[in-house]
């Protein structure tokens, strides 16, 4: 009992005790027993003795802990590191605590740095949005100044046009016809006869005030007849020499050889556009380039050289009504002096052997107008309204690797910034510009093969937004039920191409092209006959003349199931489009994610998403962007920032485009002319250098 006793005082939780007036009541809470028969003096004396035992305790570990400082200042003496003072503590704290508010400073300025120059995106949302509603506004501004200034410009050039018409107008009008009447002098003067007045297809006056002589013009005319007399005798000679020998033949089997062994290698054509360019730049240099600007702060017109340009076309038009009226006169003199009538003209004669012209193929719709034709087609759904698509809507990056892939003899595949560039010279510059369609090669038709997901129905409606173009929709799958037969057919692609050459420019699609060149149909897909309007379509493609602005766009994702010859034919330019490399794919996350309204911070691991990303199609991105961004997340996105992981159970639940799909198509590409071309130059260059190099260590 006194040891419970002794263990609740020594722990603090002392016992109730009720006095008595000469015995002490305990109570034990251990046992729950009362405990009498201890007076008041032994008590004190049990709390005193364990009080003191406390205060021992204390006092022993405060002890304790004064022997070790002293060993520990023991040791350090011993080792030889001085004890510090006051001030020299504080500068060592000093200096702890500015070098970390530097290194803080430092990563401030690194990341401000990393931002200004893009690579890393802006932390303050504000100022962003700050600058890009100024650029806008500015742009805004600009745009309603373009306007304001070419309504001034037009209106001026209606006013010069009027002004010069009026007070230079009857001048030049008798000054043409003094120098024409002139020239009838002249030409009766030499010739005896009064001279044939120029065509207006051949320029009218304009051959006459040329700074030429009647003597001049006769010189002219006799060299060019005792030219074209010399051409037609070396013509006679040629064929009279030119007989059927087997030397020759040889020759010429040999020299045709060497033209296909020279189609089939690669070869920079001259650009028609250099001329162009060039000239240009003369007339820049001759021109505008030493002309002040000062004189122009506000970048107005050029009063004087709209005089000039403006005077060019009332001489024009002025020259028309006086070819009129001094054909009348000559009529006139001719009757007077000559005594003759007017001169028939002659047709010119046609040669043995020569077509005039090319036979066109019966119109089959002759009594119907346009919009008949045109509503018929939107009714049964071969003529779409296109999605309007932004060309650089198409994201995608270059190919950084190319150059060292090409020194490496490596053949380099196309990136998908390569496959928007194509797309812009082969169908939008085509398309959208009749100057560069009428100088640049004709191509009637591209193929663009790739994975599914790609984006090559996007390239096809970007080509219609940027060029304004019609969509027609040829695709088997829409052709189905619709125009049965033979006949039907015929009709059908003699329509799409009537009413796309009248309302050009024009784009015709088909999708899954490879199903009108099938090698054998499947069973399931014979209903639909989508090999039926395979001859028409090629018949009606070569009808195509320079001048039409229809362009033909296939896309496929599986073209190893058609005849490769029949699809080369019908489409003159193949555009692999392959999965997207690192590059477009960081590109693409980056773009998609921000589109969606959602920041592209520190946390969120771009990097990490386009390694993880490997084999994904655009498509796959989309639909992962679009999956994890719903309303809800990107409200939780200023408590919850994006993190890369929660994209990857999306991409988990797609399928990849697998290496073996990729390679197929690469195997199926360098089948094609183009591929095989590649293919040969790379080999070229192998061995060329294998060349060099036995060269090299021969010496």
């Amino acid at each position: 009992m006194p040891q419970c006793l002794l263990w609740r005082l020594v722990s603090h939780c002392p016992p109730r005790m009720q006095a008595f007036p000469h015995v002490l009541l305990l109570f034990c809470p251990c046992s729950g027993q009362t405990v009498t028969g201890i007076n008041r003096t032994d008590a004190i004396i049990l709390i005193q003795t364990s009080e003191r035992a406390r205060q021992g305790r204390l006092r022993a570990t405060f002890m304790r802990e004064i022997q070790r400082e002293e060993e520990r200042d023991r040791k350090i003496r011993e080792e030889g590191h001085p004890r510090f003072t006051q001030d020299q503590s504080a500068v060592i704290i000093q200096k702890v605590w500015k070098g970390y508010q530097q290194r803080k400073r430092t990563q401030q300025d690194r990341l401000a740095e990393m931002e200004f120059i893009g690579m890393l995106p802006s932390t303050n949302q504000a100022e962003r949005f700050r600058i890009m509603s100024r650029a806008k506004l500015r742009e805004e501004t600009r745009r309603l100044r373009q306007v304001e200034k070419e309504e001034q410009f037009r209106l001026a050039m209606e006013k010069t046009h009027e002004a010069l018409r009026e007070v230079e107008g009857p001048d030049l009008k008798e000054k043409m016809k003094d120098q024409i009447r002139q020239w009838f002098i002249e030409c009766h003067a030499l010739t005896g006869r009064f001279p044939d007045y120029p065509e207006e297809s051949l320029g009218g006056s304009y051959l006459i005030f040329a700074d030429k002589t009647p003597e001049q013009v006769k010189l002219e005319l006799e060299i060019q007849t005792q030219e074209s007399k010399k051409k037609e005798q070396e013509k006679n000679k040629k064929k009279e020499t030119e007989q059927p020998t087997p030397e020759k033949n040889k020759k010429k089997e040999k020299e045709k050889k060497a033209r296909v062994e020279a189609d089939m290698t690669l070869k920079m054509l001259p650009s028609k556009f250099i001329p162009i360019i060039g000239a240009g730049h003369k007339e820049y240099k001759n021109l505008w380039q030493n002309r002040p600007e000062s004189k122009h702060p506000d970048q107005n017109f050029d009063s004087e050289t709209l005089q000039k340009e403006k005077r060019k076309e009332v001489e024009l038009e002025i020259r028309i009504q006086v070819d009129e009226l001094m054909r009348q006169e000559l009529k006139n003199l001719r009757l007077a002096v000559d005594k003759e009538e007017e001169r028939p003209l002659k047709s010119p004669k046609k040669k043995p052997g020569t077509k005039i012209g090319k036979k066109k193929g019966k119109d089959l719709t002759q009594d119907r107008t346009v919009n008949s034709l045109y509503e018929e087609l939107v009714f049964f759904g071969l003529l779409k309204k296109s999605v309007a698509v932004a060309l650089k809507d198409y994201v995608g990056d270059c190919l950084y690797l190319g150059s060292a892939l090409c020194l490496a003899n490596k053949l380099r595949m196309p990136s998908l910034f390569d496959i928007r560039q194509n797309v812009a010279l082969y169908g939008v510059l085509r398309l959208g510009s009749p100057d560069v369609h009428s100088m640049a090669p004709l191509i009637r038709s591209i193929l663009l093969v790739g994975p599914s997901g790609m984006g090559k129905k996007m390239l096809v409606q970007a080509v219609c937004t940027e060029t304004g173009a019609n969509l027609f929709d040829l695709s088997p799958s829409n052709l189905q039920g619709k125009y049965p037969g033979k006949s039907g057919a015929q009709l059908m692609i003699h329509m799409v191409f009537k009413v796309a050459r009248l309302l050009q420019p024009s784009v015709i699609w088909i999708g899954d092209a490879e199903k009108t060149f099938y090698k054998k149909i499947p069973k399931e897909e014979r209903k639909m006959e989508p090999k039926r309007i395979k001859k028409d379509l090629t018949k009606a493609l070569r009808l195509l003349n320079p001048g039409d602005r229809v362009m033909l766009i296939g896309t496929t994702d599986r073209p190893q199931l058609a005849e490769i010859q029949g699809l080369c034919r019908m489409y003159e330019r193949i555009l692999l489009v392959p999965r997207p490399d690192y590059a477009s794919r960081y590109v693409l996350w980056k773009h998609m994610i921000e589109a969606r309204g959602a920041q592209v911070t520190q946390s969120l691991d771009i990097s990490a998403l386009a390694k993880v990303s490997d084999g994904y199609t655009t498509g796959h991105i989309f639909q992962a962007t679009h999956s994890v961004l719903n309303e809800r997340r990107l409200l939780q996105l200023s408590k919850r920032p994006l993190v890369a992981s929660e994209f990857l159970g999306h991409l988990a639940k797609l399928d990849p485009v697998y290496r073996e799909e990729e390679e197929s198509l690469k195997e199926w590409y360098f089948k094609t002319p183009l591929g095989k071309k590649s293919l040969k130059f790379m080999k070229d260059q192998e061995a060329e250098e294998a060349k060099l190099a036995k060269e090299k260590k021969r010496k």
